[in-house]
Formats: structure tokens, sequence, C-alpha cells
């Protein structure tokens, strides 16, 4: 992948003379360059923290959801296998930041919910994440922001309903 990733960084060869479509090119490059660079500082800050992304994650969909998830709604809402999300959830039961309990009527079932020390360890590594998130993306003003996330979120749009931005 690295080769690609040279693509993106030989902008100078080409000029302003480059078809449109290989800046797009270079563009998504950068974007696939930076994403990585970014969660790979996200995994160290965590990691020096006594975390993984995996496990942010998991506190991160809990803490949206008051309720609790079943085991197979936290595994749709990350986007993984129940495999990955078990073991994950063991460990943090064992820690006392979740809970699981069965769901009546469905003796295969287990909702899991964050207890209080999983609210206010979620809440303390929340707060570290955007701060590290904020300082790794800092060189960026806001009307930036905002305009990189528009055209984000219409590449988004575009992409989940099969059309082309």
């Amino acid at each position: 992948m690295s080769d690609l990733h040279d693509i993106a960084d030989t902008e100078a060869e080409t000029g302003a003379d480059a078809p449109l479509s290989k800046e797009r090119l270079r563009l998504w490059l950068r974007m696939l360059k930076v994403t990585r660079l970014i969660e790979a500082e996200l995994r160290e800050r965590l990691r020096a923290e006594g975390s993984t992304l995996p496990r942010f994650d998991v506190l991160a969909a809990l803490a949206r959801a008051e309720k609790g998830l079943r085991m197979s709604e936290l595994s749709g809402v990350l986007k993984v296998s129940n495999g990955n999300v078990t073991g994950i959830v063991d460990r943090l039961v064992a820690e006392g930041h979740i809970m699981r309990h069965a769901v009546e009527g469905d003796r295969r079932a287990t909702v899991v919910r964050l207890t209080r020390k999983g609210r206010e360890h979620f809440a303390a590594l929340a707060t570290a994440h955007e701060a590290w998130v904020d300082a790794l993306l800092g060189g960026a003003d806001r009307a930036s922001v905002r305009a990189m996330s528009d055209h984000l979120r219409r590449a988004e749009a575009a992409i989940d309903t099969g059309e082309e931005a």
C-alpha cells in the first residue's frame, strides 16, 4: 500500500495540469493515509491509558444506548462479528465497566449496558479522545473543517444511495 501512498506525494510532479480524476485519486489516497496515521496515534494514546480502540468503540456504542444493546445489536452498530465483540465485552464485564442481563423470553439473547463505573471511565476517555483528535487536526480552522465535513457528507450520501457524487 505504500506505493499507492507515494502517488499521493507526487502532486508537485504533475502540477495543476493533472486531470481531475488524478487529483481525486490523490485526495482519496491522502485521506486514507491521514486516517491511518490518526488511527495509529489514537491507538497508541488509548494504549497508554490502558485501553484499546475496539474497547473504546464498544464503550462509545453503549454510551449512546442508555438502556443497553443486545449483543447482536452491538455487533451491528460496530459492524463486526459477535465473536469479535464477545471477548471485549467479557473483559469489560470483568472490570466492572459493563453489565450483562438476560432478555426476558429469549434465553439466548443478552443485553449489555454501561455501569456507573463504565460511564465514568468512558466519559474520561471520550474527553481525552476529543482533545487528541482536536490536537491532531489543529491545523484546520473552523471554515475548513465545515467545508471538508460538508464534502465528505455529500460523498457519503452519494455512495450510500448508489449514486456518484
